[in-house]
């Protein structure tokens, strides 16, 4: 199983999964060009849920139709640094019937 992870240090923001840089997705669709964000409701973080939705689903559709309830429901609530497993990804598409 995948683990996702966000960390805030002195250079930037770091997203990686598996310990590599997670793509930004912005082949899918692109919500902004400042690149990832989270901890708030708004095009960068919404970003992120994409991505991470795609890199799960590996289906640009779903990623897509799916990337603002997953911003507003676990995004927007991580922590300054955050994990997030691919459990945590389907308990959330369980949530929302998409699963």
């Amino acid at each position: 199983m995948k683990t996702y992870a966000g960390k805030r240090t002195i250079d930037g923001l770091v997203v990686t999964v598996d310990d590599q840089r997670l793509d930004e997705r912005y082949a899918v669709k692109r919500f902004t060009k400042y690149g990832f964000e989270w901890t708030y409701e708004g095009e960068s973080p919404r970003q992120l849920a994409l991505a991470i939705l795609f890199d799960h689903l590996d289906d640009g559709d779903r990623a897509i139709a799916l990337s603002e309830p997953f911003m507003k429901s676990v995004v927007a609530n991580f922590g300054n640094d955050w994990v997030l497993t691919g459990a945590d990804v389907d308990a959330f598409l369980r949530s929302c019937g998409a699963r």
